[in-house]
This record gives C-alpha cells, structure tokens and sequence, in this order.
C-alpha cells in the first residue's frame, strides 16, 4: 500500500508540473524553466521534458493545456495591487524626552508624518479620522533615532473596553513567544538598516533588520497594565526574541506610552540607539558622521476596539495600517518605504 499511495503521488505530481509548463508556454510562447512550488525539493520542469514522463497521455496533456489556458485568462483578470512605498528624511535635531509627553517645540525639528486613511489596511478600512488617525515625527542626534506619534483612537482597548482575548490565542497577553506582544492598540517599527533583501524575506531580528512593538497596555519592564516596549516579530526565532528583549532591558531601545487625558488617542515616544540596532553593514553602525544613508522603514498602527467591531477579521482586529506596503505582505522587506538619514543636517526653515 505505501508503494501505490506514493506512485499515486508521483503521477499528482507530475500532471500539476504539466499544466505549470503549459502555463507558460501559453503567457510566454517560447519553452521556459518553471519553479513548482506544490512538487518537493523545487523540481523544474519545461516543455521539452513532459514527453519523458511516464503514465502521462496525450488526453491528459490536452485537458491540461485547456485547464492552463483558462487559468491564465483568470490570472490575468486580477487587479494588481500596487505597493505603496513612501519616503521621509530625518533630520538633524534636539534630544527629545522620552516621557510620553509632546512638549511645545519639541518636536519642531523633526519631519513630520500623517495618516492612516491613505495608509496600507490590513484588516478593516479606515473611513474617519475620528476612528483612527495620526500624526508623527522622526529626527535623530549624533547617536539616537527618535519617533513620536500622537494618535487619535475613539476606543481604547482595555481602557475603555474590557481586556478581552482573541479565539486564536487566550495567551494572547503572556509576556512570553506565545503571546501577542501587537495585540491591544500600538505601533510597530520595522526597520532595515542595510536596505538589502533577497526575496520576501522578513526582518532577521537583529540589528541589520527588525520589528519591534510598542503597546499602550502592556510592556515588557511594566507588565499588564503599564504601556511601552514588547519583542516584536519573529516571535519563532529564540535568537530574535533574545536580541529583542536585550534591546529593551538595557536600554538601546526606549519608548513612553500614554493614554490621552480625555481617553480618546494616546502619545508614544520612541527612541532608538544607532548602536547596535541600525547595523548598516555587519560590524558597522549608523552615525551622522558616515553622511546621508537611505535604511528601509515600516510603520503599523493598530487599533483593537471590541469583538464586533472586528468581526471576520483575524483576533477581531478592528484597524491595522501600515505606512508603506501591500496587504499580507506588508512586513517583507521588499515592501518597506525609505527613511532618508539626512546626516548632520539640521531641517531646513520654512519660508
């Protein structure tokens, strides 16, 4: 029997590598090699080698070729949806506190970010700003890179909603890799330093490239309960996870997190060491002094309301926007925008 089940298999295997080739033969007119991504250990095929397999008839080959040709004209009527992939410098400016606290002129230095509506939606979009809205900055001295963002939330989970968990994971809130460290309302970072990728690859999770979370509700140094920093993606590399939490523990990533008085949006600030988290090339860090370096940058902002308002969304998530990127792929590296270091360059004056 287990001869037969995978003799079955081979011959499965071999009619999906027949209408792959023919796939291409038809979008291409001449004979190409094609990746089958369904047949183990990538096997390659192209339309020179389909007489060589066995078991498979002329028959089959014909209502493959018409099987392919209708699924190409299907392919080819989908919409293809753009990748949004903004730019932002950062200037040379004044060190900012770290307190949660937007105090006047502050920020006045910094270059200046607005959204979400016009932003990437993951889950539900965004049709009013007083649903979820906001504005924020990026600047950074001789050894820090700086954010802050005020946003505008009309529901604040577990501030003006109760604390619920999602049906995918009651752990949700553990302070551990099985938990949700974006679940509630926060913001991610995801920056890739080097601005090299291959592929769709993510983050790797450490310097050269990241993605870190900070939550208005929980934190890794106050708990349930006290906003700020959390480990961020991939939750399933231990390596990530370490070089993450060592980042926030001695303090080479900080960030205040506080709800507005009238509980209708909260302030975060965000400060990141050049050294060790923008690693530009291995063994070597940001500084003003290198000059004018582009690194790759991603945004998210998250807005966890109530389980209804996120009905058939994943985790019953309301909003998730992301400043550049499309939909699901959103955190490849391929997908992020630019945040222009602009050295030791002070923001220009408005006229």
């Amino acid at each position: 029997m287990p001869g037969r089940v995978a003799e079955k298999q081979l011959v499965k295997e071999r009619k999906r590598a027949a209408n792959v080739a023919c796939i291409s033969e038809i979008q291409s007119g001449i004979c190409q090699r094609v990746k089958v991504r369904t047949v183990p250990n990538a096997v390659l095929y192209d339309s020179r080698q389909l007489s060589r397999i066995p078991r498979l008839s002329r028959s089959l080959q014909i209502i493959g070729l018409i099987t392919a040709t209708a699924l190409s004209l299907s392919f080819a009527a989908e919409p293809v949806v753009p990748i949004r992939k903004p730019l932002v410098k950062s200037w040379f400016g004044a060190t900012p506190q770290i307190d949660g606290v937007l105090s006047p002129g502050e920020w006045s230095d910094a270059s200046e970010i607005r959204g979400v509506r016009d932003w990437t939606p993951e889950f539900s979009e965004v049709k009013s700003d007083s649903d979820s809205a906001l504005r924020g900055w990026v600047k950074h001295d001789k050894a820090w890179l700086y954010f802050a963002f005020e946003i505008t939330d009309d529901v604040l989970y577990g501030i003006t909603t109760e604390r619920w968990l999602p049906k995918e994971n009651p752990k949700a809130h553990e302070l551990s890799r099985e938990g949700y460290p974006w679940f509630g309302d926060e913001m991610e970072l995801l920056l890739n330093a080097s601005n090299q990728w291959n592929g769709d690859e993510d983050v790797s999770g450490d310097g050269s490239s990241w993605q870190m979370v900070c939550n208005l509700t929980k934190s890794r140094l106050g708990g349930i309960g006290k906003g700020g920093l959390l480990e961020g993606e991939p939750r399933t590399s231990e390596t990530a996870w370490n070089n993450y939490q060592n980042w926030i523990l001695k303090g080479a990533q900080r960030a205040a997190a506080k709800a507005k008085t009238d509980s209708h949006g909260y302030i975060i600030e965000w400060a990141i060491r050049f050294d060790p988290c923008v690693e530009i090339e291995a063994h070597k860090f940001y500084s003003p002094s290198i000059g004018q370096k582009d690194v790759g940058l991603n945004i998210a902002l998250g807005d966890l309301d109530t389980p209804e308002a996120g009905r058939g969304n994943f985790g019953n998530f309301h909003h998730e926007q992301w400043w550049a990127g499309a939909p699901h792929t959103r955190t490849h590296k391929n997908n992020f925008g630019t945040l222009r270091l602009m050295a030791d360059r002070p923001k220009p004056a408005t006229p």
